[in-house]
């Protein structure tokens, strides 16, 4: 009897057949899209179509595969045992298993103990998180790969989290840096997160294999593992088909049952029972359409008002909000009807865009009709500040105050969510009184339902329409994208439809909004007029949950991602008004004659080398990025920043104090070396233990100043991922000076 395994992990369908001798006579790798259903019914029918209606010992496997075998009927079998007896039947010379998945990591460990280990919730480092990224670099993971063949310089980007490195990359990206070297680099933070996250202090020597779907099509990540683990030639093993050696250990498993491949699709197409049904749902968003269409009229109320461009005379305003990744463009007439709008993606050149659109603004704009200031805001501010000469410069939460009061006057609080940031702002008579952002985590934004959207082959709006009428919202709770993005994978196993995921992702950015930004307690304490902005609020499902969420009705502009760029017209219109001087902004023709490129330097004027982005523009003028103090710039551009009101650094101070102790020469330390690693209380108290240590008659030894590359020398031995950064930083110390005995 043939013997078949099917693998269901959280992003494809893998299915084998062999023979009575371990031959394999069929397999399938196949991307299920969510859908694992029917992706299973589809692999078996071609199975069938090549192999016949036969009689099989089945077994199932894999992060999908627990309500799959329920409802097929088929014995489960866990994927790490799965695959370890793969590993023991085909390759019995392997000491470790390095296994990368779509959202699974495994590291297995052979010898006189088995010691199997796998990733938790946290998909970081894994194959969806290299589709993430690689969505940045407008590729795929084929890409991603053939990219990093070319590669010359690695970065550091976090992999625990997606929106981390998103976070890292898209900078990079703005900033010109080649996608060769970013794609090596992703490709590097992953080999970072499997090491640090499943190594736990463990070495990994020996004889190592690669399996899984990624570490089988991307040679590159391949070869960052064999460089980073410094993996002689003769210690690679890289079998045939290592993509489904899962399925295969499912194959090979003792606890089978014996079916026909026409019943196994039988059983799931008659499955009856509620092993692929939601287990946790929420209220519906709308009970029925009149619902929706009654929302909708109230919420139509609050819009700009807009009049044709051709129609302008005299002065008009411009407000621009150059973002990470979009650019929005807005130019109002002293009325504040919008003439001219633009909201797009900046494909990572936020400077060449800004112009585009300007060079558009002043073909459209009647000769009637001058702007007379303009206004910048957002993470390109400077630079299209510095580049074109715009009059104002704003800080974002100022200029989306302004807008938001225009719309809804006497407003008392403010929430924008955009693609990767989170503003919730408090206003008391008529000033911002307080702001919270979302620091360093981004979950819950709307670059998590984007790009959500995108891996289930859905434009974000489709995504979005389809929330409105779903029947079980699924629960997601709260937690961190990559969490989030794990509950999803669950649900969707569960039964969960695409627009059950989409209401439940809706309820989920409100909830983490609520209550892991703000910290709400009781609705009552948002205020009573509230103005909701951001490009994220366009999505009706994300609207409709924050209000079910709180309580309240709140007020969402027409124009709630074009927030930013219309408070900066109102401002351009107000400082006008108060000085009435010309605009110093670029015309037309110097637009036309612009140019600019890049350089790329590091500053090497301190330990940090800072790695400086240098914008060039055809007026001789510079402008510099990736400088962490002003000596970067006044190294490239040649001009003196006064410093007779600097303060000390008392940073570097207190540095120089800590560490200006001498160590006893070899010959006058009686009782050999001592090494102390530069870190935690050691580092503070390093005075007390030099004077100590020196006084007892034993050369001090200190171990270098923390850098990327101290860290990684001792990412090894780190005994689990969930330490914080400077406990993970003592391992490093700790092996440089063990390196220097």
């Amino acid at each position: 009897m043939y013997k078949a395994g099917i693998d269901v992990g959280s992003t494809t369908v893998k299915v084998v057949v062999f023979d009575q001798d371990y031959h394999l006579i069929f397999s399938r790798y196949e991307r299920h899209f969510s859908d694992v259903k029917a992706a299973t019914i589809k692999v078996i029918q071609e199975a069938i179509s090549e192999i016949g209606n036969q009689e099989v010992s089945i077994a199932i496997t894999g992060s999908g595969g627990m309500g799959l075998s329920d409802a097929a009927e088929i014995p489960f079998v866990q994927e790490v045992i799965a695959a370890t007896t793969t590993v023991e039947k085909f390759i019995p010379q392997t000491d470790v298993v390095i296994e990368l998945g779509g959202e699974d990591a495994k590291m297995t460990f052979f010898g006189d103990a088995l010691e199997q280990r796998m990733n938790g919730t946290c998909a970081g480092g894994t194959g969806a998180f290299i589709d993430q990224m690689a969505e940045l670099l407008k590729t795929d993971a084929n890409g991603v790969n053939e990219l990093a063949k070319e590669y010359e310089t690695i970065y550091p980007i976090a992999s625990r989290c997606g929106v981390f490195a998103k976070t890292d990359v898209q900078p990079l990206i703005n900033e010109g840096a080649r996608k060769e070297d970013i794609a090596a680099s992703i490709l590097q933070a992953v080999v970072n997160q499997t090491i640090a996250g499943l190594a736990s202090g463990r070495k990994i020597t020996g004889n190592i294999a690669f399996l899984g779907g990624p570490l089988f099509f991307m040679s590159e990540l391949r070869q960052r593992f064999i460089e980073t683990l410094d993996i002689k030639s003769e210690n690679v093993i890289f079998p045939e088909n290592p993509q489904l050696f899962v399925a295969m250990g499912a194959a090979l498993d003792e606890n089978q049952s014996q079916l026909k491949l026409s019943q196994i699709i039988d059983n799931l197409n008659n499955n009856s029972s509620d092993s692929l049904v939601p287990k946790s749902t929420l209220d519906v968003l709308f009970k029925d359409q009149d619902e929706l269409d009654t929302w909708r009229q109230r919420h139509n109320e609050a819009s700009a008002q807009y009049k044709d461009i051709s129609t302008a005379s005299g002065p008009v305003f411009l407000g621009i909000d150059a973002g990470s990744t979009t650019s929005k463009v807005i130019l109002t007439d002293p009325n504040g009807n919008i003439l001219f709008k633009h909201y797009g993606n900046n494909l990572g050149q936020p400077l060449e865009n800004i112009i585009a659109i300007l060079k558009q603004v002043y073909q459209e704009l009647p000769s009637t009709a001058f702007i007379a200031n303009s206004c910048v805001t957002g993470y390109g501010e400077h630079l299209i500040k510095a580049a074109l000469r715009v009059d104002n410069g704003e800080v974002e939460t100022v200029a989306h105050f302004k807008a938001a009061n225009y719309f809804n006057p006497g407003v008392d609080f403010i929430l924008d969510i955009g693609g990767q940031d989170m503003k919730a702002m408090s206003v008391q008579d008529g000033a911002l009184s307080s702001i919270q952002l979302n620091e360093a985590c981004s979950s819950g934004c709307g670059s998590f339902i984007e790009t959500f959207a995108k891996s289930l082959k859905y434009d974000v709006k489709d995504f979005a329409k389809v929330a409105l009428l779903a029947k079980h919202p699924v629960d997601l709770g709260s937690k961190c994208t990559v969490f989030m993005n794990s509950k999803v994978k669950q649900v969707q196993k569960e039964g969960a439809t695409v627009a059950d995921i989409s209401a439940g992702l809706s309820y989920s950015v409100i909830k983490n909004a609520l209550y892991k930004v703000i910290k709400v307690k009781r609705p009552e304490d948002l205020g009573q007029k509230i103005v909701v902005q951001g490009g994220t609020f366009y999505n009706e499902a994300v609207l409709r949950a924050f209000e079910l969420v709180s309580g309240r009705e709140v007020v969402r502009p027409n124009i709630a991602g074009l927030m930013g760029a219309y408070g900066c017209a109102l401002i351009a219109q107000e400082k006008y008004e108060d000085h009435a001087q010309p605009s110093k902004l670029m015309q037309l023709e110097e637009l036309t004659d612009f140019k600019s490129e890049k350089e790329f330097t590091r500053c090497g004027l301190c330990e940090n080398n800072c790695a400086l982005t240098v914008t060039i523009f055809n007026d001789g003028s510079k402008f510099v990025t990736g400088n962490r103090c002003e000596r970067g710039a006044e190294k490239v551009t040649k001009i003196k920043f006064d410093r007779s009101k600097q303060k000390e650094n008392l940073v570097d101070y207190k540095y120089k104090k800590l560490f200006k102790f001498k160590a006893l020469s070899k010959r006058d330390a009686k009782h050999g070396v001592m090494g102390i690693p530069r870190v935690l209380n050691l580092y503070e108290n390093y005075p007390l233990w030099h004077t100590i240590l020196t006084d007892l008659g034993f050369r001090v030894q200190i171990s270098p100043k923390s850098d990327k590359k101290l860290y990684q020398k001792g990412i090894e031995t780190i005994p689990s991922d969930t330490v914080c950064y400077p406990a993970k930083m003592v391992h490093g110390h700790i092996q440089a000076l063990i390196d220097k005995r």
